[in-house]
């Protein structure tokens, strides 16, 4: 999971990419890059890190041109702490191109040997982006066959990387002298939306949050399997590059991954919350009689609008039990010192005063490895809570996710091959309530904002354990599982999903 976007203006576009970055900055920690056009010339900054420590003054001034694209890299497959491996991407035949990339390709290790075998391209780093990129590249290269681009060449070499390329990928691309390409795999599986701004500037982002703070109106999203191309004066040309397009997007963003305020295929991220809140309400009164339950409180932060929705229809209160530490960064660690796993309460603080003597229900969007929620309902005890139940928002999580999620392997999901009762003692809590799949299938679906059209079909593969994209085997996953990000010896584990909660 990563967060792209891409401008074509006619003033420099290096701030305006930086500040859409900030607000895409939850979808990734860990690099960050920016490239713009000048003429012919790319300029290019990345590096590891967030926004702010990657770009210094001296760095945006390096970073001239109308149009250019950007950034932050959470990465689910090769290295992690590879400089190498932060995007974007280039290389120089044809025109010259580069390419940022979310979601993850799922038949990378067969494409690449492919690369190397039949279209004669030297793949560099562990990256699928990069094997996306010269996919990209090779079919740009047969359309054109040393011919002036014209837009239609540009949406038949897409087709064809949507004829080789297995998986999900929302993709924003510079080509040299041309202008800037973006496309979405035929599922839409990961997020992509067009927006244009007063002055006639057209941005591409992965939510459209980055649109509304950059002061562009969102105009719509990009469609499963469609291609757009907005040349260096700002024309915008468009056109479907698949036949078998049907939009899928993964349900997780809208559980937990998307910020609140953004919104996604006709979908308001923050009604889908509260909607899940509705549901879950059932699935708690059917578990525990609402009244031997004194409190409500969300663990920070994405399960806040489901606990809140939860507790207005139980007529319980809601309270913030938790204080949330913004600033735990990694744990320096001293030459020769064992490595340490931070503790949760060291990002979470409890109010004793919400706990005490109470039966309190803690809700969270999801359970994934059940290390966390083990530790927060010890947390709970600790600050004298009688009884301590606790809800989810999602389903279990039962299967891996191969779509550019850093899901663990199925072994270290708390819920695959348990019974709700194990998944319960594991934790530690009096009662253990879950979301419903069809359920929350149907709660997402239903937010959606005026005058969008019905969206009825997900990928939900992490909950329900189907692919949409009909290619993914056991042995796939296996494969797949093997070619998770490597860390650094002595790193804290710092996965989105290994933390308390971390979507805004």
């Amino acid at each position: 999971m990563c967060g792209i976007v891409g401008v074509v203006s006619s003033a420099p576009v290096n701030q305006l990419i930086y500040d859409a970055l900030l607000l895409l900055q939850h979808r990734g920690q860990d690099a960050a890059g920016i490239v713009t056009q000048l003429d012919r010339k790319f300029f290019m900054h990345k590096a590891k890190g967030m926004v702010r420590d990657v770009f210094r003054t001296r760095n945006m001034r390096a970073l001239p041109g109308n149009c250019g694209l950007g950034q932050v890299r959470y990465p689910t497959a090769g290295n992690a702490f590879s400089e190498e491996e932060a995007q974007p991407f280039y290389v120089n035949a044809p025109f010259g191109l580069v390419l940022v990339h979310n979601g993850n390709l799922t038949n990378a290790h067969a494409l690449k040997a492919e690369l190397f075998s039949n279209d004669h391209r030297h793949i560099n780093t562990e990256s699928d982006s990069e094997v996306l990129l010269n996919v990209l590249a090779h079919e740009l290269e047969k359309t054109t066959r040393g011919l002036p681009l014209k837009p239609g060449d540009v949406f038949e070499a897409v087709r064809g990387v949507n004829r080789r390329v297995k998986g999900s990928y929302a993709v924003i691309a510079l080509i040299a002298g041309h202008g800037l390409l973006a496309f979405r795999d035929p599922h839409g599986i990961r997020p992509l939306c067009l927006g244009r701004g007063a002055d006639g500037s057209i941005m591409l982002a992965s939510e459209s949050v980055a649109l509304d703070g950059t002061t562009h109106q969102f105009e719509r999203d990009v469609a499963p399997g469609e291609a757009i191309f907005v040349d260096l004066q700002g024309q915008l040309h468009s056109q479907a590059c698949s036949d078998k397009a049907q939009l899928s997007p993964c349900i997780f963003e809208y559980v937990y991954l998307a910020r609140p305020d953004s919104t996604m295929d006709g979908i308001s991220v923050y009604q889908a919350r509260l909607n899940l809140g509705e549901t879950l309400a059932k699935r708690v009164i059917s578990t525990v009689p609402p009244n031997d339950i004194d409190v409500v409180i969300p663990i920070p932060e994405s399960s806040r609008p489901s606990a809140m929705q939860l507790a207005h229809l139980l007529g319980i209160p809601y309270r913030e039990g938790f204080v949330k530490n913004r600033y735990v960064g990694r744990t320096f660690i001293m030459p020769g010192q064992s490595v340490r796993k931070k503790s949760v309460r060291q990002k979470l603080n409890t109010i004793v005063s919400e706990f005490k003597g109470r039966n309190v229900l803690l809700v969270d969007d999801s359970i994934v490895r059940g290390t966390t929620s083990r530790e927060i309902v010890q947390m709970a005890r600790d600050a004298g809570a009688r009884k301590v139940y606790m809800a989810s928002a999602a389903p279990p999580v039962r299967y891996p996710n191969v779509y550019g999620i850093d899901m663990p392997t199925k072994e270290e999901l708390v819920a695959h091959g348990r019974s709700i009762e194990e998944i319960r003692q594991i934790i530690g809590c009096d009662a253990l309530i879950y979301q419903d799949v069809d359920a929350m299938k149907s709660a997402v679906a239903q937010a959606r904002v005026s005058g969008a059209g019905a969206l009825s079909a997900f990928d939900a593969s992490c909950f329900d354990g189907v692919y949409v994209t009909g290619d993914i085997s056991a042995d796939d996953i296996s494969r797949l599982n093997e070619s998770r990000p490597q860390t650094e010896e002595g790193a804290e584990d710092n996965s989105r999903l290994a933390l308390p909660n971390a979507s805004e």
